[in-house]
């Protein structure tokens, strides 16, 4: 999870100016290699400076050429947005940058946990991206469940997001992800298992043939698979695919934050009877007000509540 604010990668270096090199976006990052897309579309690989930060897919970039295919990243641009989480060291580390929409790839098998999804959703708020939902493997649902689903997941709807089911076997849904991909620079989050690897492919017809080329140029082999990477997608938009998770946790921050990553919470804030109201167990709270009168969903809430209490851990 990142900050609503710009986030300016070399704070306290001066502004990058055009001597610092030609401008790039970098595709992928592995170890201490970059893949850098150059203006004219040429693939190279680079080292970056040592004070600079790590890089991500999606980072805008100066660099210098070193040979034909070879590299050295000068700066790193500041970020519109970034999507952040923290390392088992609890460190904060990015996953991809200057992404305008986080699709989060959920299926029914295997069976989803609704608390990351909220915590994905949470994300996309807090950054300023706009999120989107997939039930991906559709086909494997019956009537009955199909409909059991939709019915639980019409919270997310009715708060405004949207929901989309797919299917590669299928083709279910397909064009309207296409559609829904136009025009936008997204990220595909999801646990291992949901499908993306397929959805990708459907997505992307040469995706072999770009994968071949991008290891053979960048001697990154069967690592291109396996770390975050951005396409160009045929009919328009970006798309970072980034590598399958177990579980998906946010960056601490406070709860009055927090509360801003529940899209459904803003009509209630500032109602409550505390102005530092964490909305969790205080009196005269709104939200959990709205909560009981049923305008807010109390899954979702205790979710929130579940978040707070663990921001709030030592």
């Amino acid at each position: 999870m990142g900050s609503r604010r710009k986030s300016a990668i070399a704070a306290n270096s001066p502004p990058p100016k055009a001597t610092d090199g030609q401008p790039g976006q970098v595709l992928a990052h592995h170890g201490q290699t970059s893949l850098v897309e150059a203006e004219n579309g040429d693939i190279v690989r680079c080292s970056t400076r040592r004070s600079l930060p790590r890089t991500v897919s999606g980072d805008r970039v100066l660099w210098q050429a070193s040979s034909p295919r070879e590299g050295v990243i000068t700066a790193v641009l500041e970020r519109d947005t970034v999507l952040s989480r923290p390392d088992q060291n609890n460190r904060v580390r990015p996953v991809a940058a200057n992404i305008d929409q986080i699709v989060v790839v959920i299926a029914s098998k295997p069976s989803f946990e609704y608390g990351m999804l909220d915590r994905y959703l949470v994300a996309a708020e807090l950054i300023g991206a706009q999120p989107v939902i997939v039930v991906n493997k559709s086909d494997m649902l019956d009537h009955d469940s199909r409909s059991k689903l939709e019915e639980r997941l019409q919270v997310y709807q009715r708060i405004g997001y949207a929901l989309l089911f797919t299917s590669t076997r299928s083709t279910d849904g397909l064009r309207d992800l296409h559609q829904q991909l136009k025009t936008h620079t997204s990220v595909l989050v999801g646990q291992s298992g949901v499908g993306k690897s397929s959805l990708i492919q459907s997505l992307l017809p040469e995706l072999d043939i770009r994968t071949g080329s991008l290891s053979q140029v960048t001697g990154l082999g069967r690592h291109t698979t396996t770390v975050a990477m951005l396409y160009h997608l045929p009919d328009g938009g970006d798309l970072i695919d980034s590598p399958g998770v177990r579980d998906f946790n946010l960056v601490k921050v406070p709860a009055a934050e927090l509360e801003h990553g529940f899209r459904e919470f803003r009509p209630y804030l500032g109602q409550c009877r505390f102005h530092n109201c964490r909305h969790v167990s205080e009196p005269g709270c709104a939200i959990q007000t709205a909560a009981r009168e049923g305008q807010i969903s109390e899954r979702r809430l205790e979710n929130y509540c579940k978040l707070v209490s663990s921001m709030t851990a030592p």
